[in-house]
């Protein structure tokens, strides 16, 4: 009997099992491995659903919690339960967790940008606020967040400021004052900026115009997140490499912040990620309510790779991959741009079990 044999009896005999490298053995040695979740999903009685988040990730982001509307709902009061919940998710079971987000035009708190009469504030009034609200989450989470999403989607794709309230009130300056807000109220932090479609060649000029000049004025920004939102026939992987690595020669890191993969077919007028998006339910767009076909899964399988292949042949410059979602149940994209449809867009099914694509995928970095 050759030693592996031995000690296989060995382990046997004391009734061990021998357990597989998981993403977070193998990936994290390259860049932080992580998911998006909900207090649901930490909250869940299935154990299922935890050991799905601490066996695969190393790192958690709160999908919706922390988003202003949600953790700020009125101008004086804060709602903490489900981000501080996340948080001590996190510690407790040693992961690393970011912030998302301070800064959006979308699900921003509902009486930031007016008066009692509903009226537009002034310019003063909104950085007021804005410092405030930044200065308040910030600190409560002082060192034991790594890093905060300080602006989220804040350009069109053809690379011109999106005119969101923060914009059209206080003007381009408030890139400049959310940052310094934040690294303000926890100096030890990292500060990323945050938006989709960066492979197109505009907005990817204009994110990295935006960190020449933060960086100009004595600003601190670690990295931009790539969310990635992908589908079956876009971005173009050309693009998106140059992304990366223009990117990174602004001198910040690049994250995969909401990685997932769109399988089903949209109207044409459908894209980005832009949350406003809505469409009336058609069959036609919900192919795959009992399953994906074989032509269909050979391509998300070789989607996912081809996109992981990017990730390691670039984990010099990537500090971060983040999932967009714990299972495929648990996906923002069955209800999104058009509600009821059952989507197949991350690398855990809806009985919380890995794609056997991942297995491929750990191979992938092992080598």
């Amino acid at each position: 009997m050759n030693k592996r044999m031995i000690l296989g009896t060995i382990f046997l005999s004391m009734g061990m099992v021998a357990i597989a490298q998981t993403m977070k053995d193998v990936l994290g040695k390259y860049f932080l491995i992580g998911t998006a979740v909900s207090t649901a999903n930490i909250d869940s009685k299935d154990p299922r659903v935890k050991q799905a988040i601490v066996d695969n990730f190393n790192a958690i982001v709160a999908e919706n919690c922390m988003k202003g509307e949600a953790i700020h709902p009125e101008e004086n009061r804060y709602y903490w339960d489900e981000a501080d919940r996340i948080v001590k998710f996190a510690e407790d079971n040693h992961m690393t967790i970011t912030g998302h987000c301070l800064i959006w035009h979308s699900q921003p708190p509902k009486w930031m940008f007016t008066d009692k009469e509903g009226s537009a504030v002034s310019r003063e009034v909104l950085i007021d606020r804005m410092y405030h609200h930044i200065t308040d989450v910030v600190t409560r989470y002082k060192g034991k967040i790594k890093g905060w999403d300080v602006i989220n989607e804040a350009f069109e794709d053809d690379g011109s400021y999106r005119k969101t309230p923060y914009y059209n009130i206080i003007g381009p300056e408030y890139f400049e004052l959310a940052f310094r807000f934040a690294h303000a109220a926890d100096p030890d932090a990292e500060l990323y900026y945050n938006d989709y479609s960066m492979a197109k060649p505009a907005k990817r000029e204009a994110v990295c115009k935006l960190v020449h000049d933060l960086k100009a004025k004595g600003c601190r920004i670690d990295a931009v997140g790539m969310q990635s939102h992908n589908g079956t026939d876009y971005p173009d992987l050309a693009d998106y490499e140059r992304t990366i690595d223009a990117l990174s020669a602004c001198g910040v890191k690049v994250m995969m912040t909401e990685l997932d993969l769109n399988m089903l077919p949209n109207p044409k007028r459908f894209g980005g990620a832009e949350v406003s998006q809505h469409f009336q339910y058609d069959k036609s767009f919900n192919p795959y309510v009992k399953g994906l076909t074989r032509q269909a899964q050979k391509m998300f399988n070789e989607r996912y790779l081809a996109f992981f292949k990017i990730y390691k042949k670039h984990a010099e410059q990537i500090s971060r991959v983040t999932l967009w979602g714990l299972s495929d149940g648990d996906s923002w994209l069955n209800g999104w741009p058009i509600p009821g449809r059952t989507n197949y867009s991350l690398l855990i099914d809806r009985q919380y079990k890995l794609k056997p694509i991942v297995k491929d995928i750990i191979k992938l970095f092992e080598q």
